[in-house]
């Protein structure tokens, strides 16, 4: 059926001027349609299939890169609700992180402060210990030198060196319980002076006791240089028999001889002091030869020893004057003194000045 067209419908009034204009538009678009078509005739056929196939493919793609870029942007709206998430739990963990920073920061500072209190309270018992220990170890230098100098002064009244070797012992003993490394060379000293001691010769002062009292009781038996020799029961026994056979006249230039001997009696004296002594003095000679004796005595007691010496020496020179050389008693006695004075010069007890100084400079190391 042929529908009609826009010249065939009628037209109201007042519109005639309208309708023409769309009537020439219409034909005008017409023209065009029908010139577009007979273009279109023209076109190939493989040409519009060949677009038709692009077109496809390229909505096909549009839709795949569509869905996929939807895909891809619900992965991003998951992760960044997955990420925002996190945040939230990263900034509360933060924030727990700053608070638990802050206490332990304040734990810190409050150990710190406990640390100092206890370092400073460390220090201050250390010095303490160090200052006890320095204060034991002075009091036990100082008992140490006085026992040593008590003993020193025993040896010296007793003549014995145990006093002085038992309490250099004893103050080795107890430097080796100290066991302070400041004390060594104290320990070195005390083992000097022990071994020094021990080695030392020292004379036996009783045993020079006795000799000074046997030369006092043979002073009274010691012969002077000028005195006369009494004729012995066995001389004149000797004599008796031989004059029983003289003549009277004999016998009477017997006693004559006899007795012009004991009036004239020649001598040789080297010294003419003693010479000099008459029997009253003989007397007062012994005696003061015993004293001198019995002052050496006194002075060994007293370990007045330089004393001892000069007055062993004093009674050598009387002996050697006034008494008899040739008498038995005399050399007897002679000897003995020698002795004596002998002795006496190995007398002197050794000294432990080693110690002493050793102590006096761990006394002055404080």
């Amino acid at each position: 059926m042929n529908s009609p067209t826009e010249a065939e419908l009628p037209v109201p009034a007042g519109a005639s001027a309208s309708a023409t204009d769309v009537t020439e538009g219409t034909s005008t678009v017409a023209l065009e349609v029908g010139s577009a078509a007979a273009g279109a005739r023209s076109v190939p056929r493989w040409l519009l299939t060949s677009l038709a196939l692009i077109a496809l493919l390229a909505l096909l793609s549009s839709a795949f890169l569509w869905q996929k870029l939807s895909s891809i942007q619900e992965q991003l709206a998951r992760q960044s609700a997955d990420a925002g998430a996190q945040s939230l739990e990263a900034r509360a963990v933060a924030k727990q992180a700053q608070e638990l920073a802050r206490e332990a920061a304040a734990r810190v500072a409050v150990f710190d402060a406990r640390l100092s209190e206890v370092s400073l309270q460390r220090t201050q018992l250390e010095e303490l210990m160090q200052s006890l220990s320095r204060s034991r170890d002075e009091n036990m230098v100082v008992d140490i030198e006085s026992a040593i100098r008590l003993a020193q002064q025993q040896a010296q009244l007793t003549g014995s060196v145990e006093p002085l070797l038992a309490a250099l012992k004893s103050a080795d003993q107890r430097v080796v319980r100290a066991a302070q490394p400041r004390l060594t060379p104290l320990q070195r000293a005390i083992a000097r002076d022990i071994d020094r001691i021990k080695s030392a010769a020292v004379s036996d002062t009783p045993g020079l006791l006795v000799k000074l009292d046997e030369l006092v009781h043979l002073a009274d038996e010691l012969t002077l240089a000028n005195a006369v020799l009494p004729v012995t029961g066995t001389t004149a026994g000797q004599r008796a028999a031989p004059e029983a056979k003289l003549l009277w006249w004999q016998r009477a230039l017997q006693v004559l001889r006899d007795e012009t001997r004991i009036l004239l009696r020649v001598s040789r004296i080297e010294q003419p002091e003693a010479a000099l002594v008459s029997p009253e003095q003989s007397f007062f000679l012994r005696e003061n030869f015993k004293l001198k004796l019995l002052n050496a005595r006194l002075g060994l007691l007293a370990r007045q020893l330089d004393s001892a010496r000069t007055d062993l020496a004093a009674a050598n020179v009387s002996l050697n004057k006034y008494f008899d050389a040739t008498s038995r008693k005399t050399q007897t006695t002679a000897a003995l003194l020698q002795q004596v004075q002998s002795q006496m010069k190995t007398l002197q007890l050794p000294r432990v000045d080693d110690t002493l100084a050793a102590l006096t400079t761990a006394a002055a190391g404080r």
